[in-house]
Formats: structure tokens, sequence, C-alpha cells
């Protein structure tokens, strides 16, 4: 598999030259990958119909035509059958929604069709060739700013937390599990994967179509990693249900889920104002707390969440509204506080969480786990992030993914540590809470990377600005200003 990836990958570089960038070749590799796989699978793309300056157009859109075209031949059919695919009803359409060639070379083109042919893709298992794919994106999202880190949860992080949630679809016909800020579908993939570990991939013969096409949903706010998103799922052998559009400022679409796993983009500010929705009870324009509001409305009652939120987001401006709200209407029964750089090299100096709650019953205490303090932090070469670093947050979480297995209070000295409803409230809800004495602090030797130090006085001096700011909105409006 790492061939392939490495195979793949290289390439890339060349088609730089081409003014193709990392981003743009996943994306393009997605349609070509596609049509290939249509061909192993022998769905016939033949005689594609479609509309076109008023006249219904038939193209033969099958890979054993494409493969044979070369020159500028090649460019040009590649173009029509990213139109023509475009224009389909169902997963066809929604893959190749706004799809645009960015070959302008036909050569390069020519060799990374000859490198995917040479591939039976269909052949490789399930993981294998998910994996292939996962890979690509990952080495595009370490490329920094300009790969796909924005959309990437690293796999280890998901595992973990998909392991302790146990998103079983078999546990009821009307079981759903969502994303709603899905990126690449990093959640919906280890999922489906979580399942076919626990059942060894024999799942009853009345059930498979259910899974395969009724149980994966999510969300995506811009085009290209929804377009990912649908074709990373679709070489694990799913058919979800993607949508595109803004999950906190557009209606609610009355759609509710019994399991939310989800990494909501970081960043304090949604659309600089606050979301018109009924169901939210707390206005604020930061889009983490807006997020939280939105899976307490999409959640069943008795369904489980598990939310990643950067630790700004446990004390910023209108957090203690949201988070006494989130208590009322839910059990927000565990929180681990992640390693000191968990999203390294996505994204630098990003301190984070994982919330986990159950909906449809009061908090009553709250575990945290810290997974942070007197642990070297995560970095990419020397220590990276390996599931060994979760092992134990796991055990102490327990086999109940409702958060109700029997726990051990670890005391002042120990990581996992349980507070009451009346301890939180006293804190105004403020769940940034750490009790182990940091040594780092007092060893000079052992000071935080300075990248890190400088996130943090970033976070603290936004968390200031955001109250300040909305000091001076209430006192405007008190002045009909």
């Amino acid at each position: 598999m790492s061939d392939v990836v490495n195979k793949l990958w290289g390439f890339c570089h060349t088609l730089r030259h081409d003014g193709i960038d990392y981003g743009d070749y996943i994306e393009q590799l997605t349609y070509l990958m596609f049509l290939k796989m249509a061909h192993e699978k022998d769905i016939d793309l033949s005689g594609i119909q479609y509309e076109e300056d008023r006249n219904t157009v038939t193209l033969d859109c099958s890979w054993s035509t494409f493969v044979k075209k070369s020159g500028t031949g090649l460019l040009d059919a590649f173009a029509r059958i990213l139109r023509a695919l475009g224009r389909q009803p169902g997963l066809l359409g929604d893959i190749f929604t706004q799809a645009v060639p960015r070959f302008t070379n036909p050569v390069n083109l020519k060799k990374i069709i000859n490198m995917i042919d040479e591939e039976d893709w269909s052949s490789m298992e399930v993981d294998v060739k998910g994996a292939a794919f996962e890979g690509l994106l990952e080495k595009s999202a370490a490329e920094g700013k300009k790969g796909a880190g924005q959309y990437f949860t690293p796999r280890v992080l998901i595992q973990t937390i998909v392991s302790v949630m146990r998103p079983d679809p078999r546990a009821s016909k009307e079981f759903t599990i969502c994303d709603p800020a899905c990126g690449t579908a990093g959640f919906l993939m280890v999922a489906y994967e979580w399942l076919m570990n626990v059942t060894r991939g024999a799942l009853d013969r009345k059930d498979v179509q259910r899974i395969k096409k009724g149980t994966y949903y999510g969300q995506e706010l811009v085009p290209r990693p929804r377009r990912l998103a649908l074709m990373n799922l679709f070489l694990h052998g799913l058919e979800p249900c993607i949508y595109l559009g803004d999950s906190i400022y557009e209606p609610d679409r009355g759609e509710r889920y019994d399991c939310i796993l989800t990494n909501p983009p970081f960043g304090t500010k949604g659309a600089n104002q606050a979301p018109v929705r009924d169901d939210f009870t707390v206005s604020t324009s930061n889009k983490q707390l807006n997020f939280i509001q939105h899976v307490v409305t999409i959640l069943k009652k008795g369904g489980r969440a598990a939310m990643v939120l950067p630790d700004n987001v446990l004390f910023a401006d209108a957090a203690g509204d949201v988070i006494k709200y989130l208590m009322e209407d839910c059990d927000v029964h565990t929180l681990l506080r992640l390693p000191n750089g968990t999203f390294t090299p996505y994204s630098q100096g990003v301190k984070a969480n994982v919330i986990f709650f159950r909906k449809g019953m009061k908090t009553e205490h709250t575990w945290i786990y810290d997974c942070r303090t007197n642990i070297p932090g995560v970095t990419k070469k020397d220590r990276p992030l390996v599931p060994a670093m979760f092992e134990d947050f796991e055990r102490c979480y327990g086999d109940d993914p409702d958060g109700q297995s029997e726990r051990t209070d670890g005391g002042e000295e120990g990581r996992f540590r349980k507070f009451s409803y009346s301890q939180i409230r006293e804190r105004n809800f403020n769940l940034d809470i750490s009790w182990l004495k940091d040594e780092n602090l007092e060893d000079p030797d052992s000071l935080p990377e300075p990248q890190l130090l400088v996130a943090d006085a970033i976070t603290e001096l936004g968390a200031c600005i955001d109250e300040l700011q909305s000091i001076l909105d209430e006192i405007e409006a008190e002045n009909g200003e």
C-alpha cells in the first residue's frame, strides 16, 4: 500500500511545475480513480446523457475508451467527462459536482492515467485502498497551510474517540452516525472500519444495504473536501449522504442522529455575526460554541456525541452560558485534555480537548482526563502521535460508550478526576480545569516551545477581546446605536 502512495505522491512534485498543487492533485486523482474503479466493477459509463444548450448529449465516459486517448484529445475528453458526470443524479453527480480539470499538459495526465491503470483497485481489500487514499490526504495535510490540514484530524485521535464511543449501527434499524463538519470524512470512515473490525466483516445480510447506504451522514461547507469525503467513503464501499452547506448558519434540517463524532474547524469567529436560529439558546458569533448548540439540536434523545474543541472554547466569551445550557440538556460525562502538539504538523500550537456527552439527562458530574500536563508534546519526527498515548484514557473511560462504567478518581496526583456539577457551576461553567502541578514551568530547561507560549498568549488575548466586544455591543444596544 505504501508503495502505491509513494508512487502516486512522488509524481505530484512533477505536477507542481504544471501549476497543480497538492489539493488539486488529490482531487484530480479522485476523478480518475472513480473512472477506473467503475470500469473494474463493470459499471457502464459508455452512454452518459446530459443536457447541453437545450440538447441531450450522449457521451462515452468509460475508462476503456478514455485510456486510449492522448495529446490534446485526452485533455478535451477529460473536460467533457467531468462536465457530463457532474450533471448526473445521485452519488455520481455529487462526486463530480463543479469538477474542473487542472491538467494543462497532456503528457502529465497520461502518466497519471497509466499509473492508475496499472493497479487493480477493486481487488484490493477495502482498508488497503482506503488507507492508500487516506495516505495521500495525510501527506497533503502535512504540507502545511496549502495542504488539507484544516480538514484533517489525526487518525490516531479519531481511532481513540471511535473506540470509546462504539458507533454500532446494529443497535437499531434506525441507527445513524453523523459528522456535521466532516472534512474528508475521517470520523465516518474510521467508524465504519471499527464496525468491520468488531464484526470481522461478517454483517447480517439484512443489515448490509442499510448500513452501507443509510447510516453514515455528514455535512461540509467547502466543495473540495466534500468531494474527497464522498470518494474516500466510496473507496471503503459506502454510499454516504454528505450535504454541502453551512451547518450552523443554515436552518435546522430536522434530521436527528444517534451518534455524532466531529472536529469543527478551529477559530473563534464564524461570519462575525450570530446565526439566526430558534434552536440556539445562546446568541454568539463563536463558531465552536454554535457547533455545540447545533450538535445538541441534531442529536436524538439518548444519543451520544464526541467533539474536539480548542481550549479557548472552554472559557471564551459566552462559553459559560453555552456549557451551562449543554449541562442542563445533556450528561457531559467526560472531557479529555489532549497532549500539546496533537495536531502537529497540520496545525501548530493548538491546544485542544475532546468533550463527550449524552443528550436527555442533566449532568451530575464530569470526569476529566489530563493527557497533557507533564507529558512531552507531540512532534512530527521524534515523538509522533501513537495509540499508546491514549491507552490509559481508554482504560479509564471504560466499556460503556455513554460514560457510565465504574470509574476511580485518581486524586490530586492522578490524571483522571471527577468534578461535580456544583463545582463546575462555582467556576461559572469554565471547563478549563487542571490540577496537576506543571513541572516544566519550574524547569527552565523544559519550558514549552516558544510557539506554544505564543499560541497560549494569543488565545488568552483573543478571549479578552471577545469579552470586551460583547460588553461594547451591549452598551451600544442600550444606547440605541
